[in-house]
């Protein structure tokens, strides 16, 4: 009898390993006008668009009645025909033959489902777009949602590590809830296109003092003041490491770190299930805890938007109590000056 969720794993597994491929091409050759600026000013590329159709394609032909919850729609290729023909060109180039704008555009748009649904995919097709356009680490994060809860995660990490110690890059992460989390080379040369894969654990480390701790790369995405008054009041003793995207949640998830920190710089700001559902059962997975700040489980049942009170906590479990107690600490603690 085949595993539960098998046949979404494979696609799954199949689906951000195409989109990679494309990613790293690009990436290999960015130019000014492989990028735009989205309404907010951040910044979306060629590869965005690219690897939203590559994944949107396959999920539509093997399961056509679940929604995808992506974060880019096709609009803005509606309107900038160069735009349009250069993700044309990628995704041709990716899967090898021909297809048509109107082809491209219309998987494109199938990742942009919005509302409540039990069953749901969400992607974010090129998670850590800044990281991206430095040449450094991103992902391509794919979840399906069942519930309100993440079922199954494919993360890859076209320019992480494939282990901790290891000199060669490209890594694929997947989890099934309640079968484990592994670790994939992204490119597979055998004839069948799998592999084994790793297991994945947390570290077992449960002194809060000697924990190592990673955040976000940018400032401006993260409270980093408030995560260093956490640390600080853990006892931690080193400094954060930092990197783009969500494949902070990896890093816990195999060991390297045992606590991710995520506090936005902006009040109020509301977070999307794209950029957290893949990496939370990761870590799950891999026996470790993410919650809230306030120490309750993250929620998808309301997408775009994660249903988390004030940020979150990823921890390798042993030392999320005292995370926690720390937060609380630092929301309490009277403003210096």
């Amino acid at each position: 009898m085949e595993p539960t969720y098998e046949r979404e794993r494979r696609a799954a597994l199949a689906a951000v390993r195409e989109a990679s491929r494309l990613c790293r091409s690009v990436q290999g050759r960015l130019t000014p006008e492989l990028r735009r600026e989205k309404p907010d000013a951040s910044p979306v590329t060629v590869a965005d668009f690219g690897a939203q159709a590559l994944v949107c394609r396959r999920l539509r032909t093997d399961f056509p009645d679940d929604p995808v919850v992506g974060e880019e729609t096709a609009e803005a290729l509606r309107v900038d025909a160069a735009l349009r023909a250069r993700v044309v060109e990628e995704v041709a180039r990716a899967v090898g033959e021909p297809f048509a704008a109107s082809e491209v555009v219309s998987w494109i748009d199938h990742g942009a489902a919005r509302g409540a649904a039990p069953r749901y995919w969400t992607l974010d097709p090129v998670d850590g777009t800044k990281g991206f356009l430095r040449g450094a680490n991103y992902a391509v994060a794919l979840a399906l949602i069942e519930d309100g809860q993440a079922v199954l995660a494919a993360l890859a990490g076209p320019r992480l590590p494939r282990a901790p110690d290891a000199e060669e890059e490209g890594v694929v992460f997947v989890a099934v809830r309640g079968q484990g989390a592994t670790a994939h080379a992204l490119e597979v040369t055998n004839e069948r296109g799998v592999d084994g894969g790793v297991r994945l654990r947390v570290s077992r480390q449960d002194d809060p003092h000697e924990a190592r701790w990673c955040e976000s790369l940018e400032a401006e995405h993260q409270a980093q003041a408030f995560s260093a008054g956490v640390a600080r009041a853990m006892g931690i003793r080193g400094g954060p490491r930092r990197l783009d995207s969500m494949l902070k949640y990896a890093l816990v998830a195999r060991g390297e770190v045992e606590l991710y920190l995520r506090v936005p710089s902006q009040p109020g700001y509301r977070e999307k299930v794209w950029d957290h559902a893949a990496g939370v059962l990761l870590i799950e997975e891999a026996g470790g805890r993410v919650t809230d700040l306030d120490g309750a489980p993250l929620r998808f049942d309301e997408p775009p938007w994660l249903l988390a009170r004030g940020g979150v906590v990823a921890s390798n479990s042993h030392c999320h109590e005292a995370a926690l107690a720390a937060v609380r600490a630092v929301s309490q603690a009277p403003p210096s000056g």
